[in-house]
């Protein structure tokens, strides 16, 4: 993880800010689809969302409340978010949005890049 650690937050905090981050991929994917990008299904129950891609591989994303983290499972493995200076940071320092954009991309065989709301 950076070295900044990640602070606690409020309950409602962390969950306007991770269901913030879930809503805009669905909105990004909502506006791909409309362009005809790319046909992603996003099935949202609560906290979690699914990514089924074309040719049937699928990334899940999840809220974790008890930890304060974003879980992204990928083909490319597992990835846990800690929500840092603003950002949501993985233990490596990597930003959620750039392993979920290198993740869709490599699954979806095109680029494809999400960005923060």
């Amino acid at each position: 993880m950076s070295d900044t650690p990640a602070q606690r937050l409020s309950d409602a905090d962390y969950h306007r800010l991770s269901h913030a981050v879930l809503a805009s991929v669905e909105a990004q994917i909502d506006r791909w689809l409309q362009d005809d990008v790319i046909d992603i299904d996003a099935a949202r129950t609560g906290g979690l969302l699914e990514l089924a891609f074309p040719g049937g591989s699928k990334i899940v994303l999840n809220t974790q409340p008890p930890l304060q983290e974003l879980w992204l499972a990928a083909r490319s493995g597992g990835y846990h978010f800690k929500h840092v200076d603003g950002r949501w940071i993985e233990r490596e320092g990597r930003d959620f949005f750039d392993v979920l954009s290198e993740a869709a991309s490599t699954q979806g065989g095109k680029p494809l890049r999400f960005t923060a709301p």
